[in-house]
């Protein structure tokens, strides 16, 4: 089974942006916890500033992957692009968010990209990564 988690922007900064909302653990360190925890899954990581690059990658991994986590940051409030390219993929994205984005701002309640995803996750912390995961490994054994 393989699985790529997608981050978006600022995500890069996990471990010192804001660590009363997203906690003091870098990504790369929970991603390892990740991986411990299911070494049967092949999970590849990928992050990047740039809505394009976000798409580049999913599509790239979109047709033959079983799952995609995606945590969108900012541009899940703001990308129509994001949401056309999660529409044209084979592969069921779960949209996961660390904090619980509608305890924020009002402008994060609305999610432009979760209409086309397989389901939502927010407000676990890090571990909202885990349930995503968790979620894809039960669908791919009950296919």
């Amino acid at each position: 089974m393989k699985i790529q988690i997608i981050n978006g922007p600022n995500l890069n900064l996990l471990g010192t942006r804001e660590p009363g909302i997203y906690g003091s653990s870098t990504f790369e360190a929970y991603l390892e916890t990740l991986r411990q925890r299911y070494p049967d899954v092949q999970i590849d990581y990928y992050q990047s500033n740039i809505e394009g690059a976000l798409i580049d990658k999913m599509q790239q991994v979109g047709f033959d992957y079983d799952g995609i986590v995606l945590n969108a940051g900012a541009y899940t409030h703001t990308s129509i692009a994001l949401q056309d390219c999660i529409r044209s993929l084979r592969t069921p994205v779960i949209e996961v968010h660390i904090s619980n984005v509608h305890q924020r701002e009002s402008f994060r309640h609305h999610s432009y990209i979760s209409c086309a995803c397989l389901g939502v996750i927010c407000g676990f912390g890090m571990d909202s990564y885990r349930l995503a995961v968790e979620h894809l490994l039960y669908k791919h054994s009950h296919a």
